[in-house]
């Protein structure tokens, strides 16, 4: 599993399960739950999506315990099963959704996401009693903590505790997590500016004014820290039981459970927590009585087990494995498994990047997307079932105040608009020109690329196809001076608004960077600061939402891709299993074990 922070392959590789090959480094192999060649396609299409609904939450909303699922029952052994460990358990240190999941049975932060029902979530107060106070314009954020919230060893978490949970992500010894908070309260190179409080040093703008109150004072205004704070990275961890590195392999829970044993890369166990008062927490109903974690198995191994839900598999599910390319159509033309299935698309943008430097005629970008042959891919991949194909750069599926608009089309001529191509490629003066496109050499991506050059090809465009090695991808269309000029990449939302993608994707350029289009202009730069500093947050996301578009007209940096679907099974004595829609995960929030 290569990790890389929140990018969408990092994230498709951790969370896609058996196709490690499928959604891996630069979209190998085929995307979570294709069907293989010559399937059948007799399985109807999958229920219209939904996407969640996410609102902000008050101070009652934030109370527990959090609301059961429909037939819920306490106690029991639930079993989960995947393919690897996790690589992190210290908060600090975690970016990567599967480790996220597994914080979710240990750790609490000051927010959090309260399942109200399916596909409906608050931001609410978890270790806080409710979603923070903003003031100065939405510079400073204020948190109180909740009474009676404890350590496992029945310690009070106080706001020490908070204080000390950011400070110490500025160590050296943190290399991987969130670093938004952090960059916020210096607004200059964190690591540089302050090395962590193991030398006594505090953050001056964190201050804990008595036991229960935190307050954060930002150099400018984010009015959707709240946001930021419910990331796994900021759960909160014990001053006084800080170990540093070796806490990432020790941690103390303020969670549900803790750790009654770990065997390295096969198995977990954990039981309950004496000290965790489900009366504090509106987030996490930890119904089970003991959580046992198998590692070592690949997804037709885990499919195969599900579906013959036998013995002791009736009370096993999977965190992220999803049903392979050869039993995706068993598993949809089955009726007996339609109460156990589990479907969602991805909640993370793919993108068919221009390289701005060398394809540097917009019409001709423009052209490349009315031609482009959105459908045959979908076919390619396996269909509705297996791959959406959205329109817009940010994922309708996880940003807050989403509006569709469809630029090129696509809903219309999803197969593309050859025509039109042509029209276009006569108005930029370059009527047959040249692209370089670089992909990832697998089975799959090879007949994508054959999809592509046949569609192009047809408008006037000559495709020059250069594969390149899946271990090395995005090492190499990472690069500034790269010799391609069209490439796929993809980024996911950290929480479901624009400011943690577009920020990113297009903002600053370096090697190994996640701005692959290199478009980098300082009038986009100083809108995506004014929106990022707007104290209105509803406003906010619809000015992310209204940029989205500007930038596609404006400069067409992209092709918008496919967006990837996966199916996912439980045993049949497991009640409440979902998948998170903003993590592409089943969540640990609302599992039960049906007696």
């Amino acid at each position: 599993m290569n990790i890389r922070r929140r990018s969408a392959f990092a994230l498709l590789a951790a969370a896609s399960m058996a196709l490690v090959g499928a959604c891996a480094p630069g979209n190998a192999g085929a995307p979570a739950g294709a069907p293989s060649a010559g399937a059948s396609s007799a399985a109807p299409a999958a229920a219209p999506y939904k996407p969640a609904v996410i609102t902000l939450g008050t101070a009652e909303d934030s109370k527990g315990p959090a609301i059961p699922p429909e037939g819920v029952v306490k106690g029991g052994t639930v079993t989960m099963i995947d393919r690897d460990d996790f690589a992190h358990l210290d908060p600090a240190q975690v970016y990567v959704n599967t480790d996220a999941n597994m914080g979710l049975l240990l750790n609490r932060g000051l927010t959090g996401y309260k399942r109200i029902a399916k596909g409906e979530y608050k931001l609410v107060g978890d270790l806080a009693t409710d979603a923070g106070t903003p003031s100065d314009g939405g510079k400073t954020w204020t948190f109180t903590l909740k009474d009676g919230v404890k350590w496992q060893d029945g310690a009070p978490i106080t706001s020490a505790d908070v204080k000390w949970t950011i400070e110490r992500m500025f160590a050296p010894f943190v290399t991987f997590g969130p670093s938004y908070i952090q960059q916020w309260l210096t607004e200059e190179d964190y690591k540089k500016a302050y090395k962590g409080p193991y030398d006594g040093k505090e953050l001056d703008n964190i201050e804990t004014p008595d036991d229960k109150t935190i307050v954060f004072k930002f150099k400018t205004p984010h009015a959707d820290a709240n946001y930021a704070f419910a990331m796994a990275g900021y759960s909160i961890v014990p001053k006084a039981k800080d170990t540093k590195e070796k806490y990432d392999q020790e941690p103390v829970s303020s969670g549900p459970y803790i750790i009654k044993s770990h065997v390295v890369d096969k198995s977990y166990e954990l039981v309950r927590n004496p000290n965790w008062d489900a009366n504090t927490d509106p987030i996490r109903g930890a119904y089970p009585d003991v959580w046992k974690l198998e590692f070592g198995q690949e997804a037709l191994q885990i499919t195969d087990r599900l579906v013959a839900d036998s013995g002791p598999d009736q009370t096993a599910f999977t965190f992220y494995a999803a049903v392979p390319p050869e039993r995706l159509q068993q598993v949809l033309d089955d009726p007996n498994l339609a109460d156990r299935r589990m479907i969602s698309p991805s909640p993370y943008g793919n993108y068919y990047y221009f390289n701005l430097d060398r394809v540097k005629n917009q019409k001709v970008r423009q052209a490349i997307n009315f031609a482009w042959p959105s459908k045959q891919i979908q076919q390619t991949l396996g269909g509705p079932n297996a791959a959406a194909l959205p329109t817009t750069i940010l994922n309708e599926n996880t940003t807050v105040g989403y509006e569709p608009y469809d630029l090129f089309e696509k809903t219309t001529k999803p197969e593309g608009d050859i025509e039109k191509a042509k029209q276009l490629l006569a108005e930029s003066g370059t009527p047959n020109p040249t692209i370089v496109y670089a992909y990832n050499q697998t089975p799959v991506q090879e007949q994508v690329t054959v999809v592509i050059k046949n569609a192009l090809e047809k408008a006037g465009i000559k495709v020059v196809a250069k594969p390149l090695d899946r271990k090395t991808y995005y090492d190499s269309i990472s690069q500034t001076k790269n010799e391609f000029d069209l490439y796929w990449g993809g980024w996911g939302a950290d929480w479901p608004s624009g400011s943690t993608v577009m920020p990113i994707i297009f903002g600053p350029v370096s090697d190994g960077g996640q701005n692959m289009s290199h478009l980098n202009t300082p009038e986009l730069s100083a809108k995506m600061k004014e929106i990022s500093e707007n104290p209105d947050i509803d406003a906010a996301n619809k000015a992310w939402m209204a940029l989205d578009k500007e930038i596609q007209e404006k400069y067409t940096p992209l092709v918008v891709a496919e967006n990837r679907i996966a199916t996912t099974l439980h045993g049949s004595k497991v009640g409440g299993a979902e998948i998170d829609p903003q993590q592409w995960v089943v969540s640990p929030n609302t599992i039960f074990v049906k007696q």
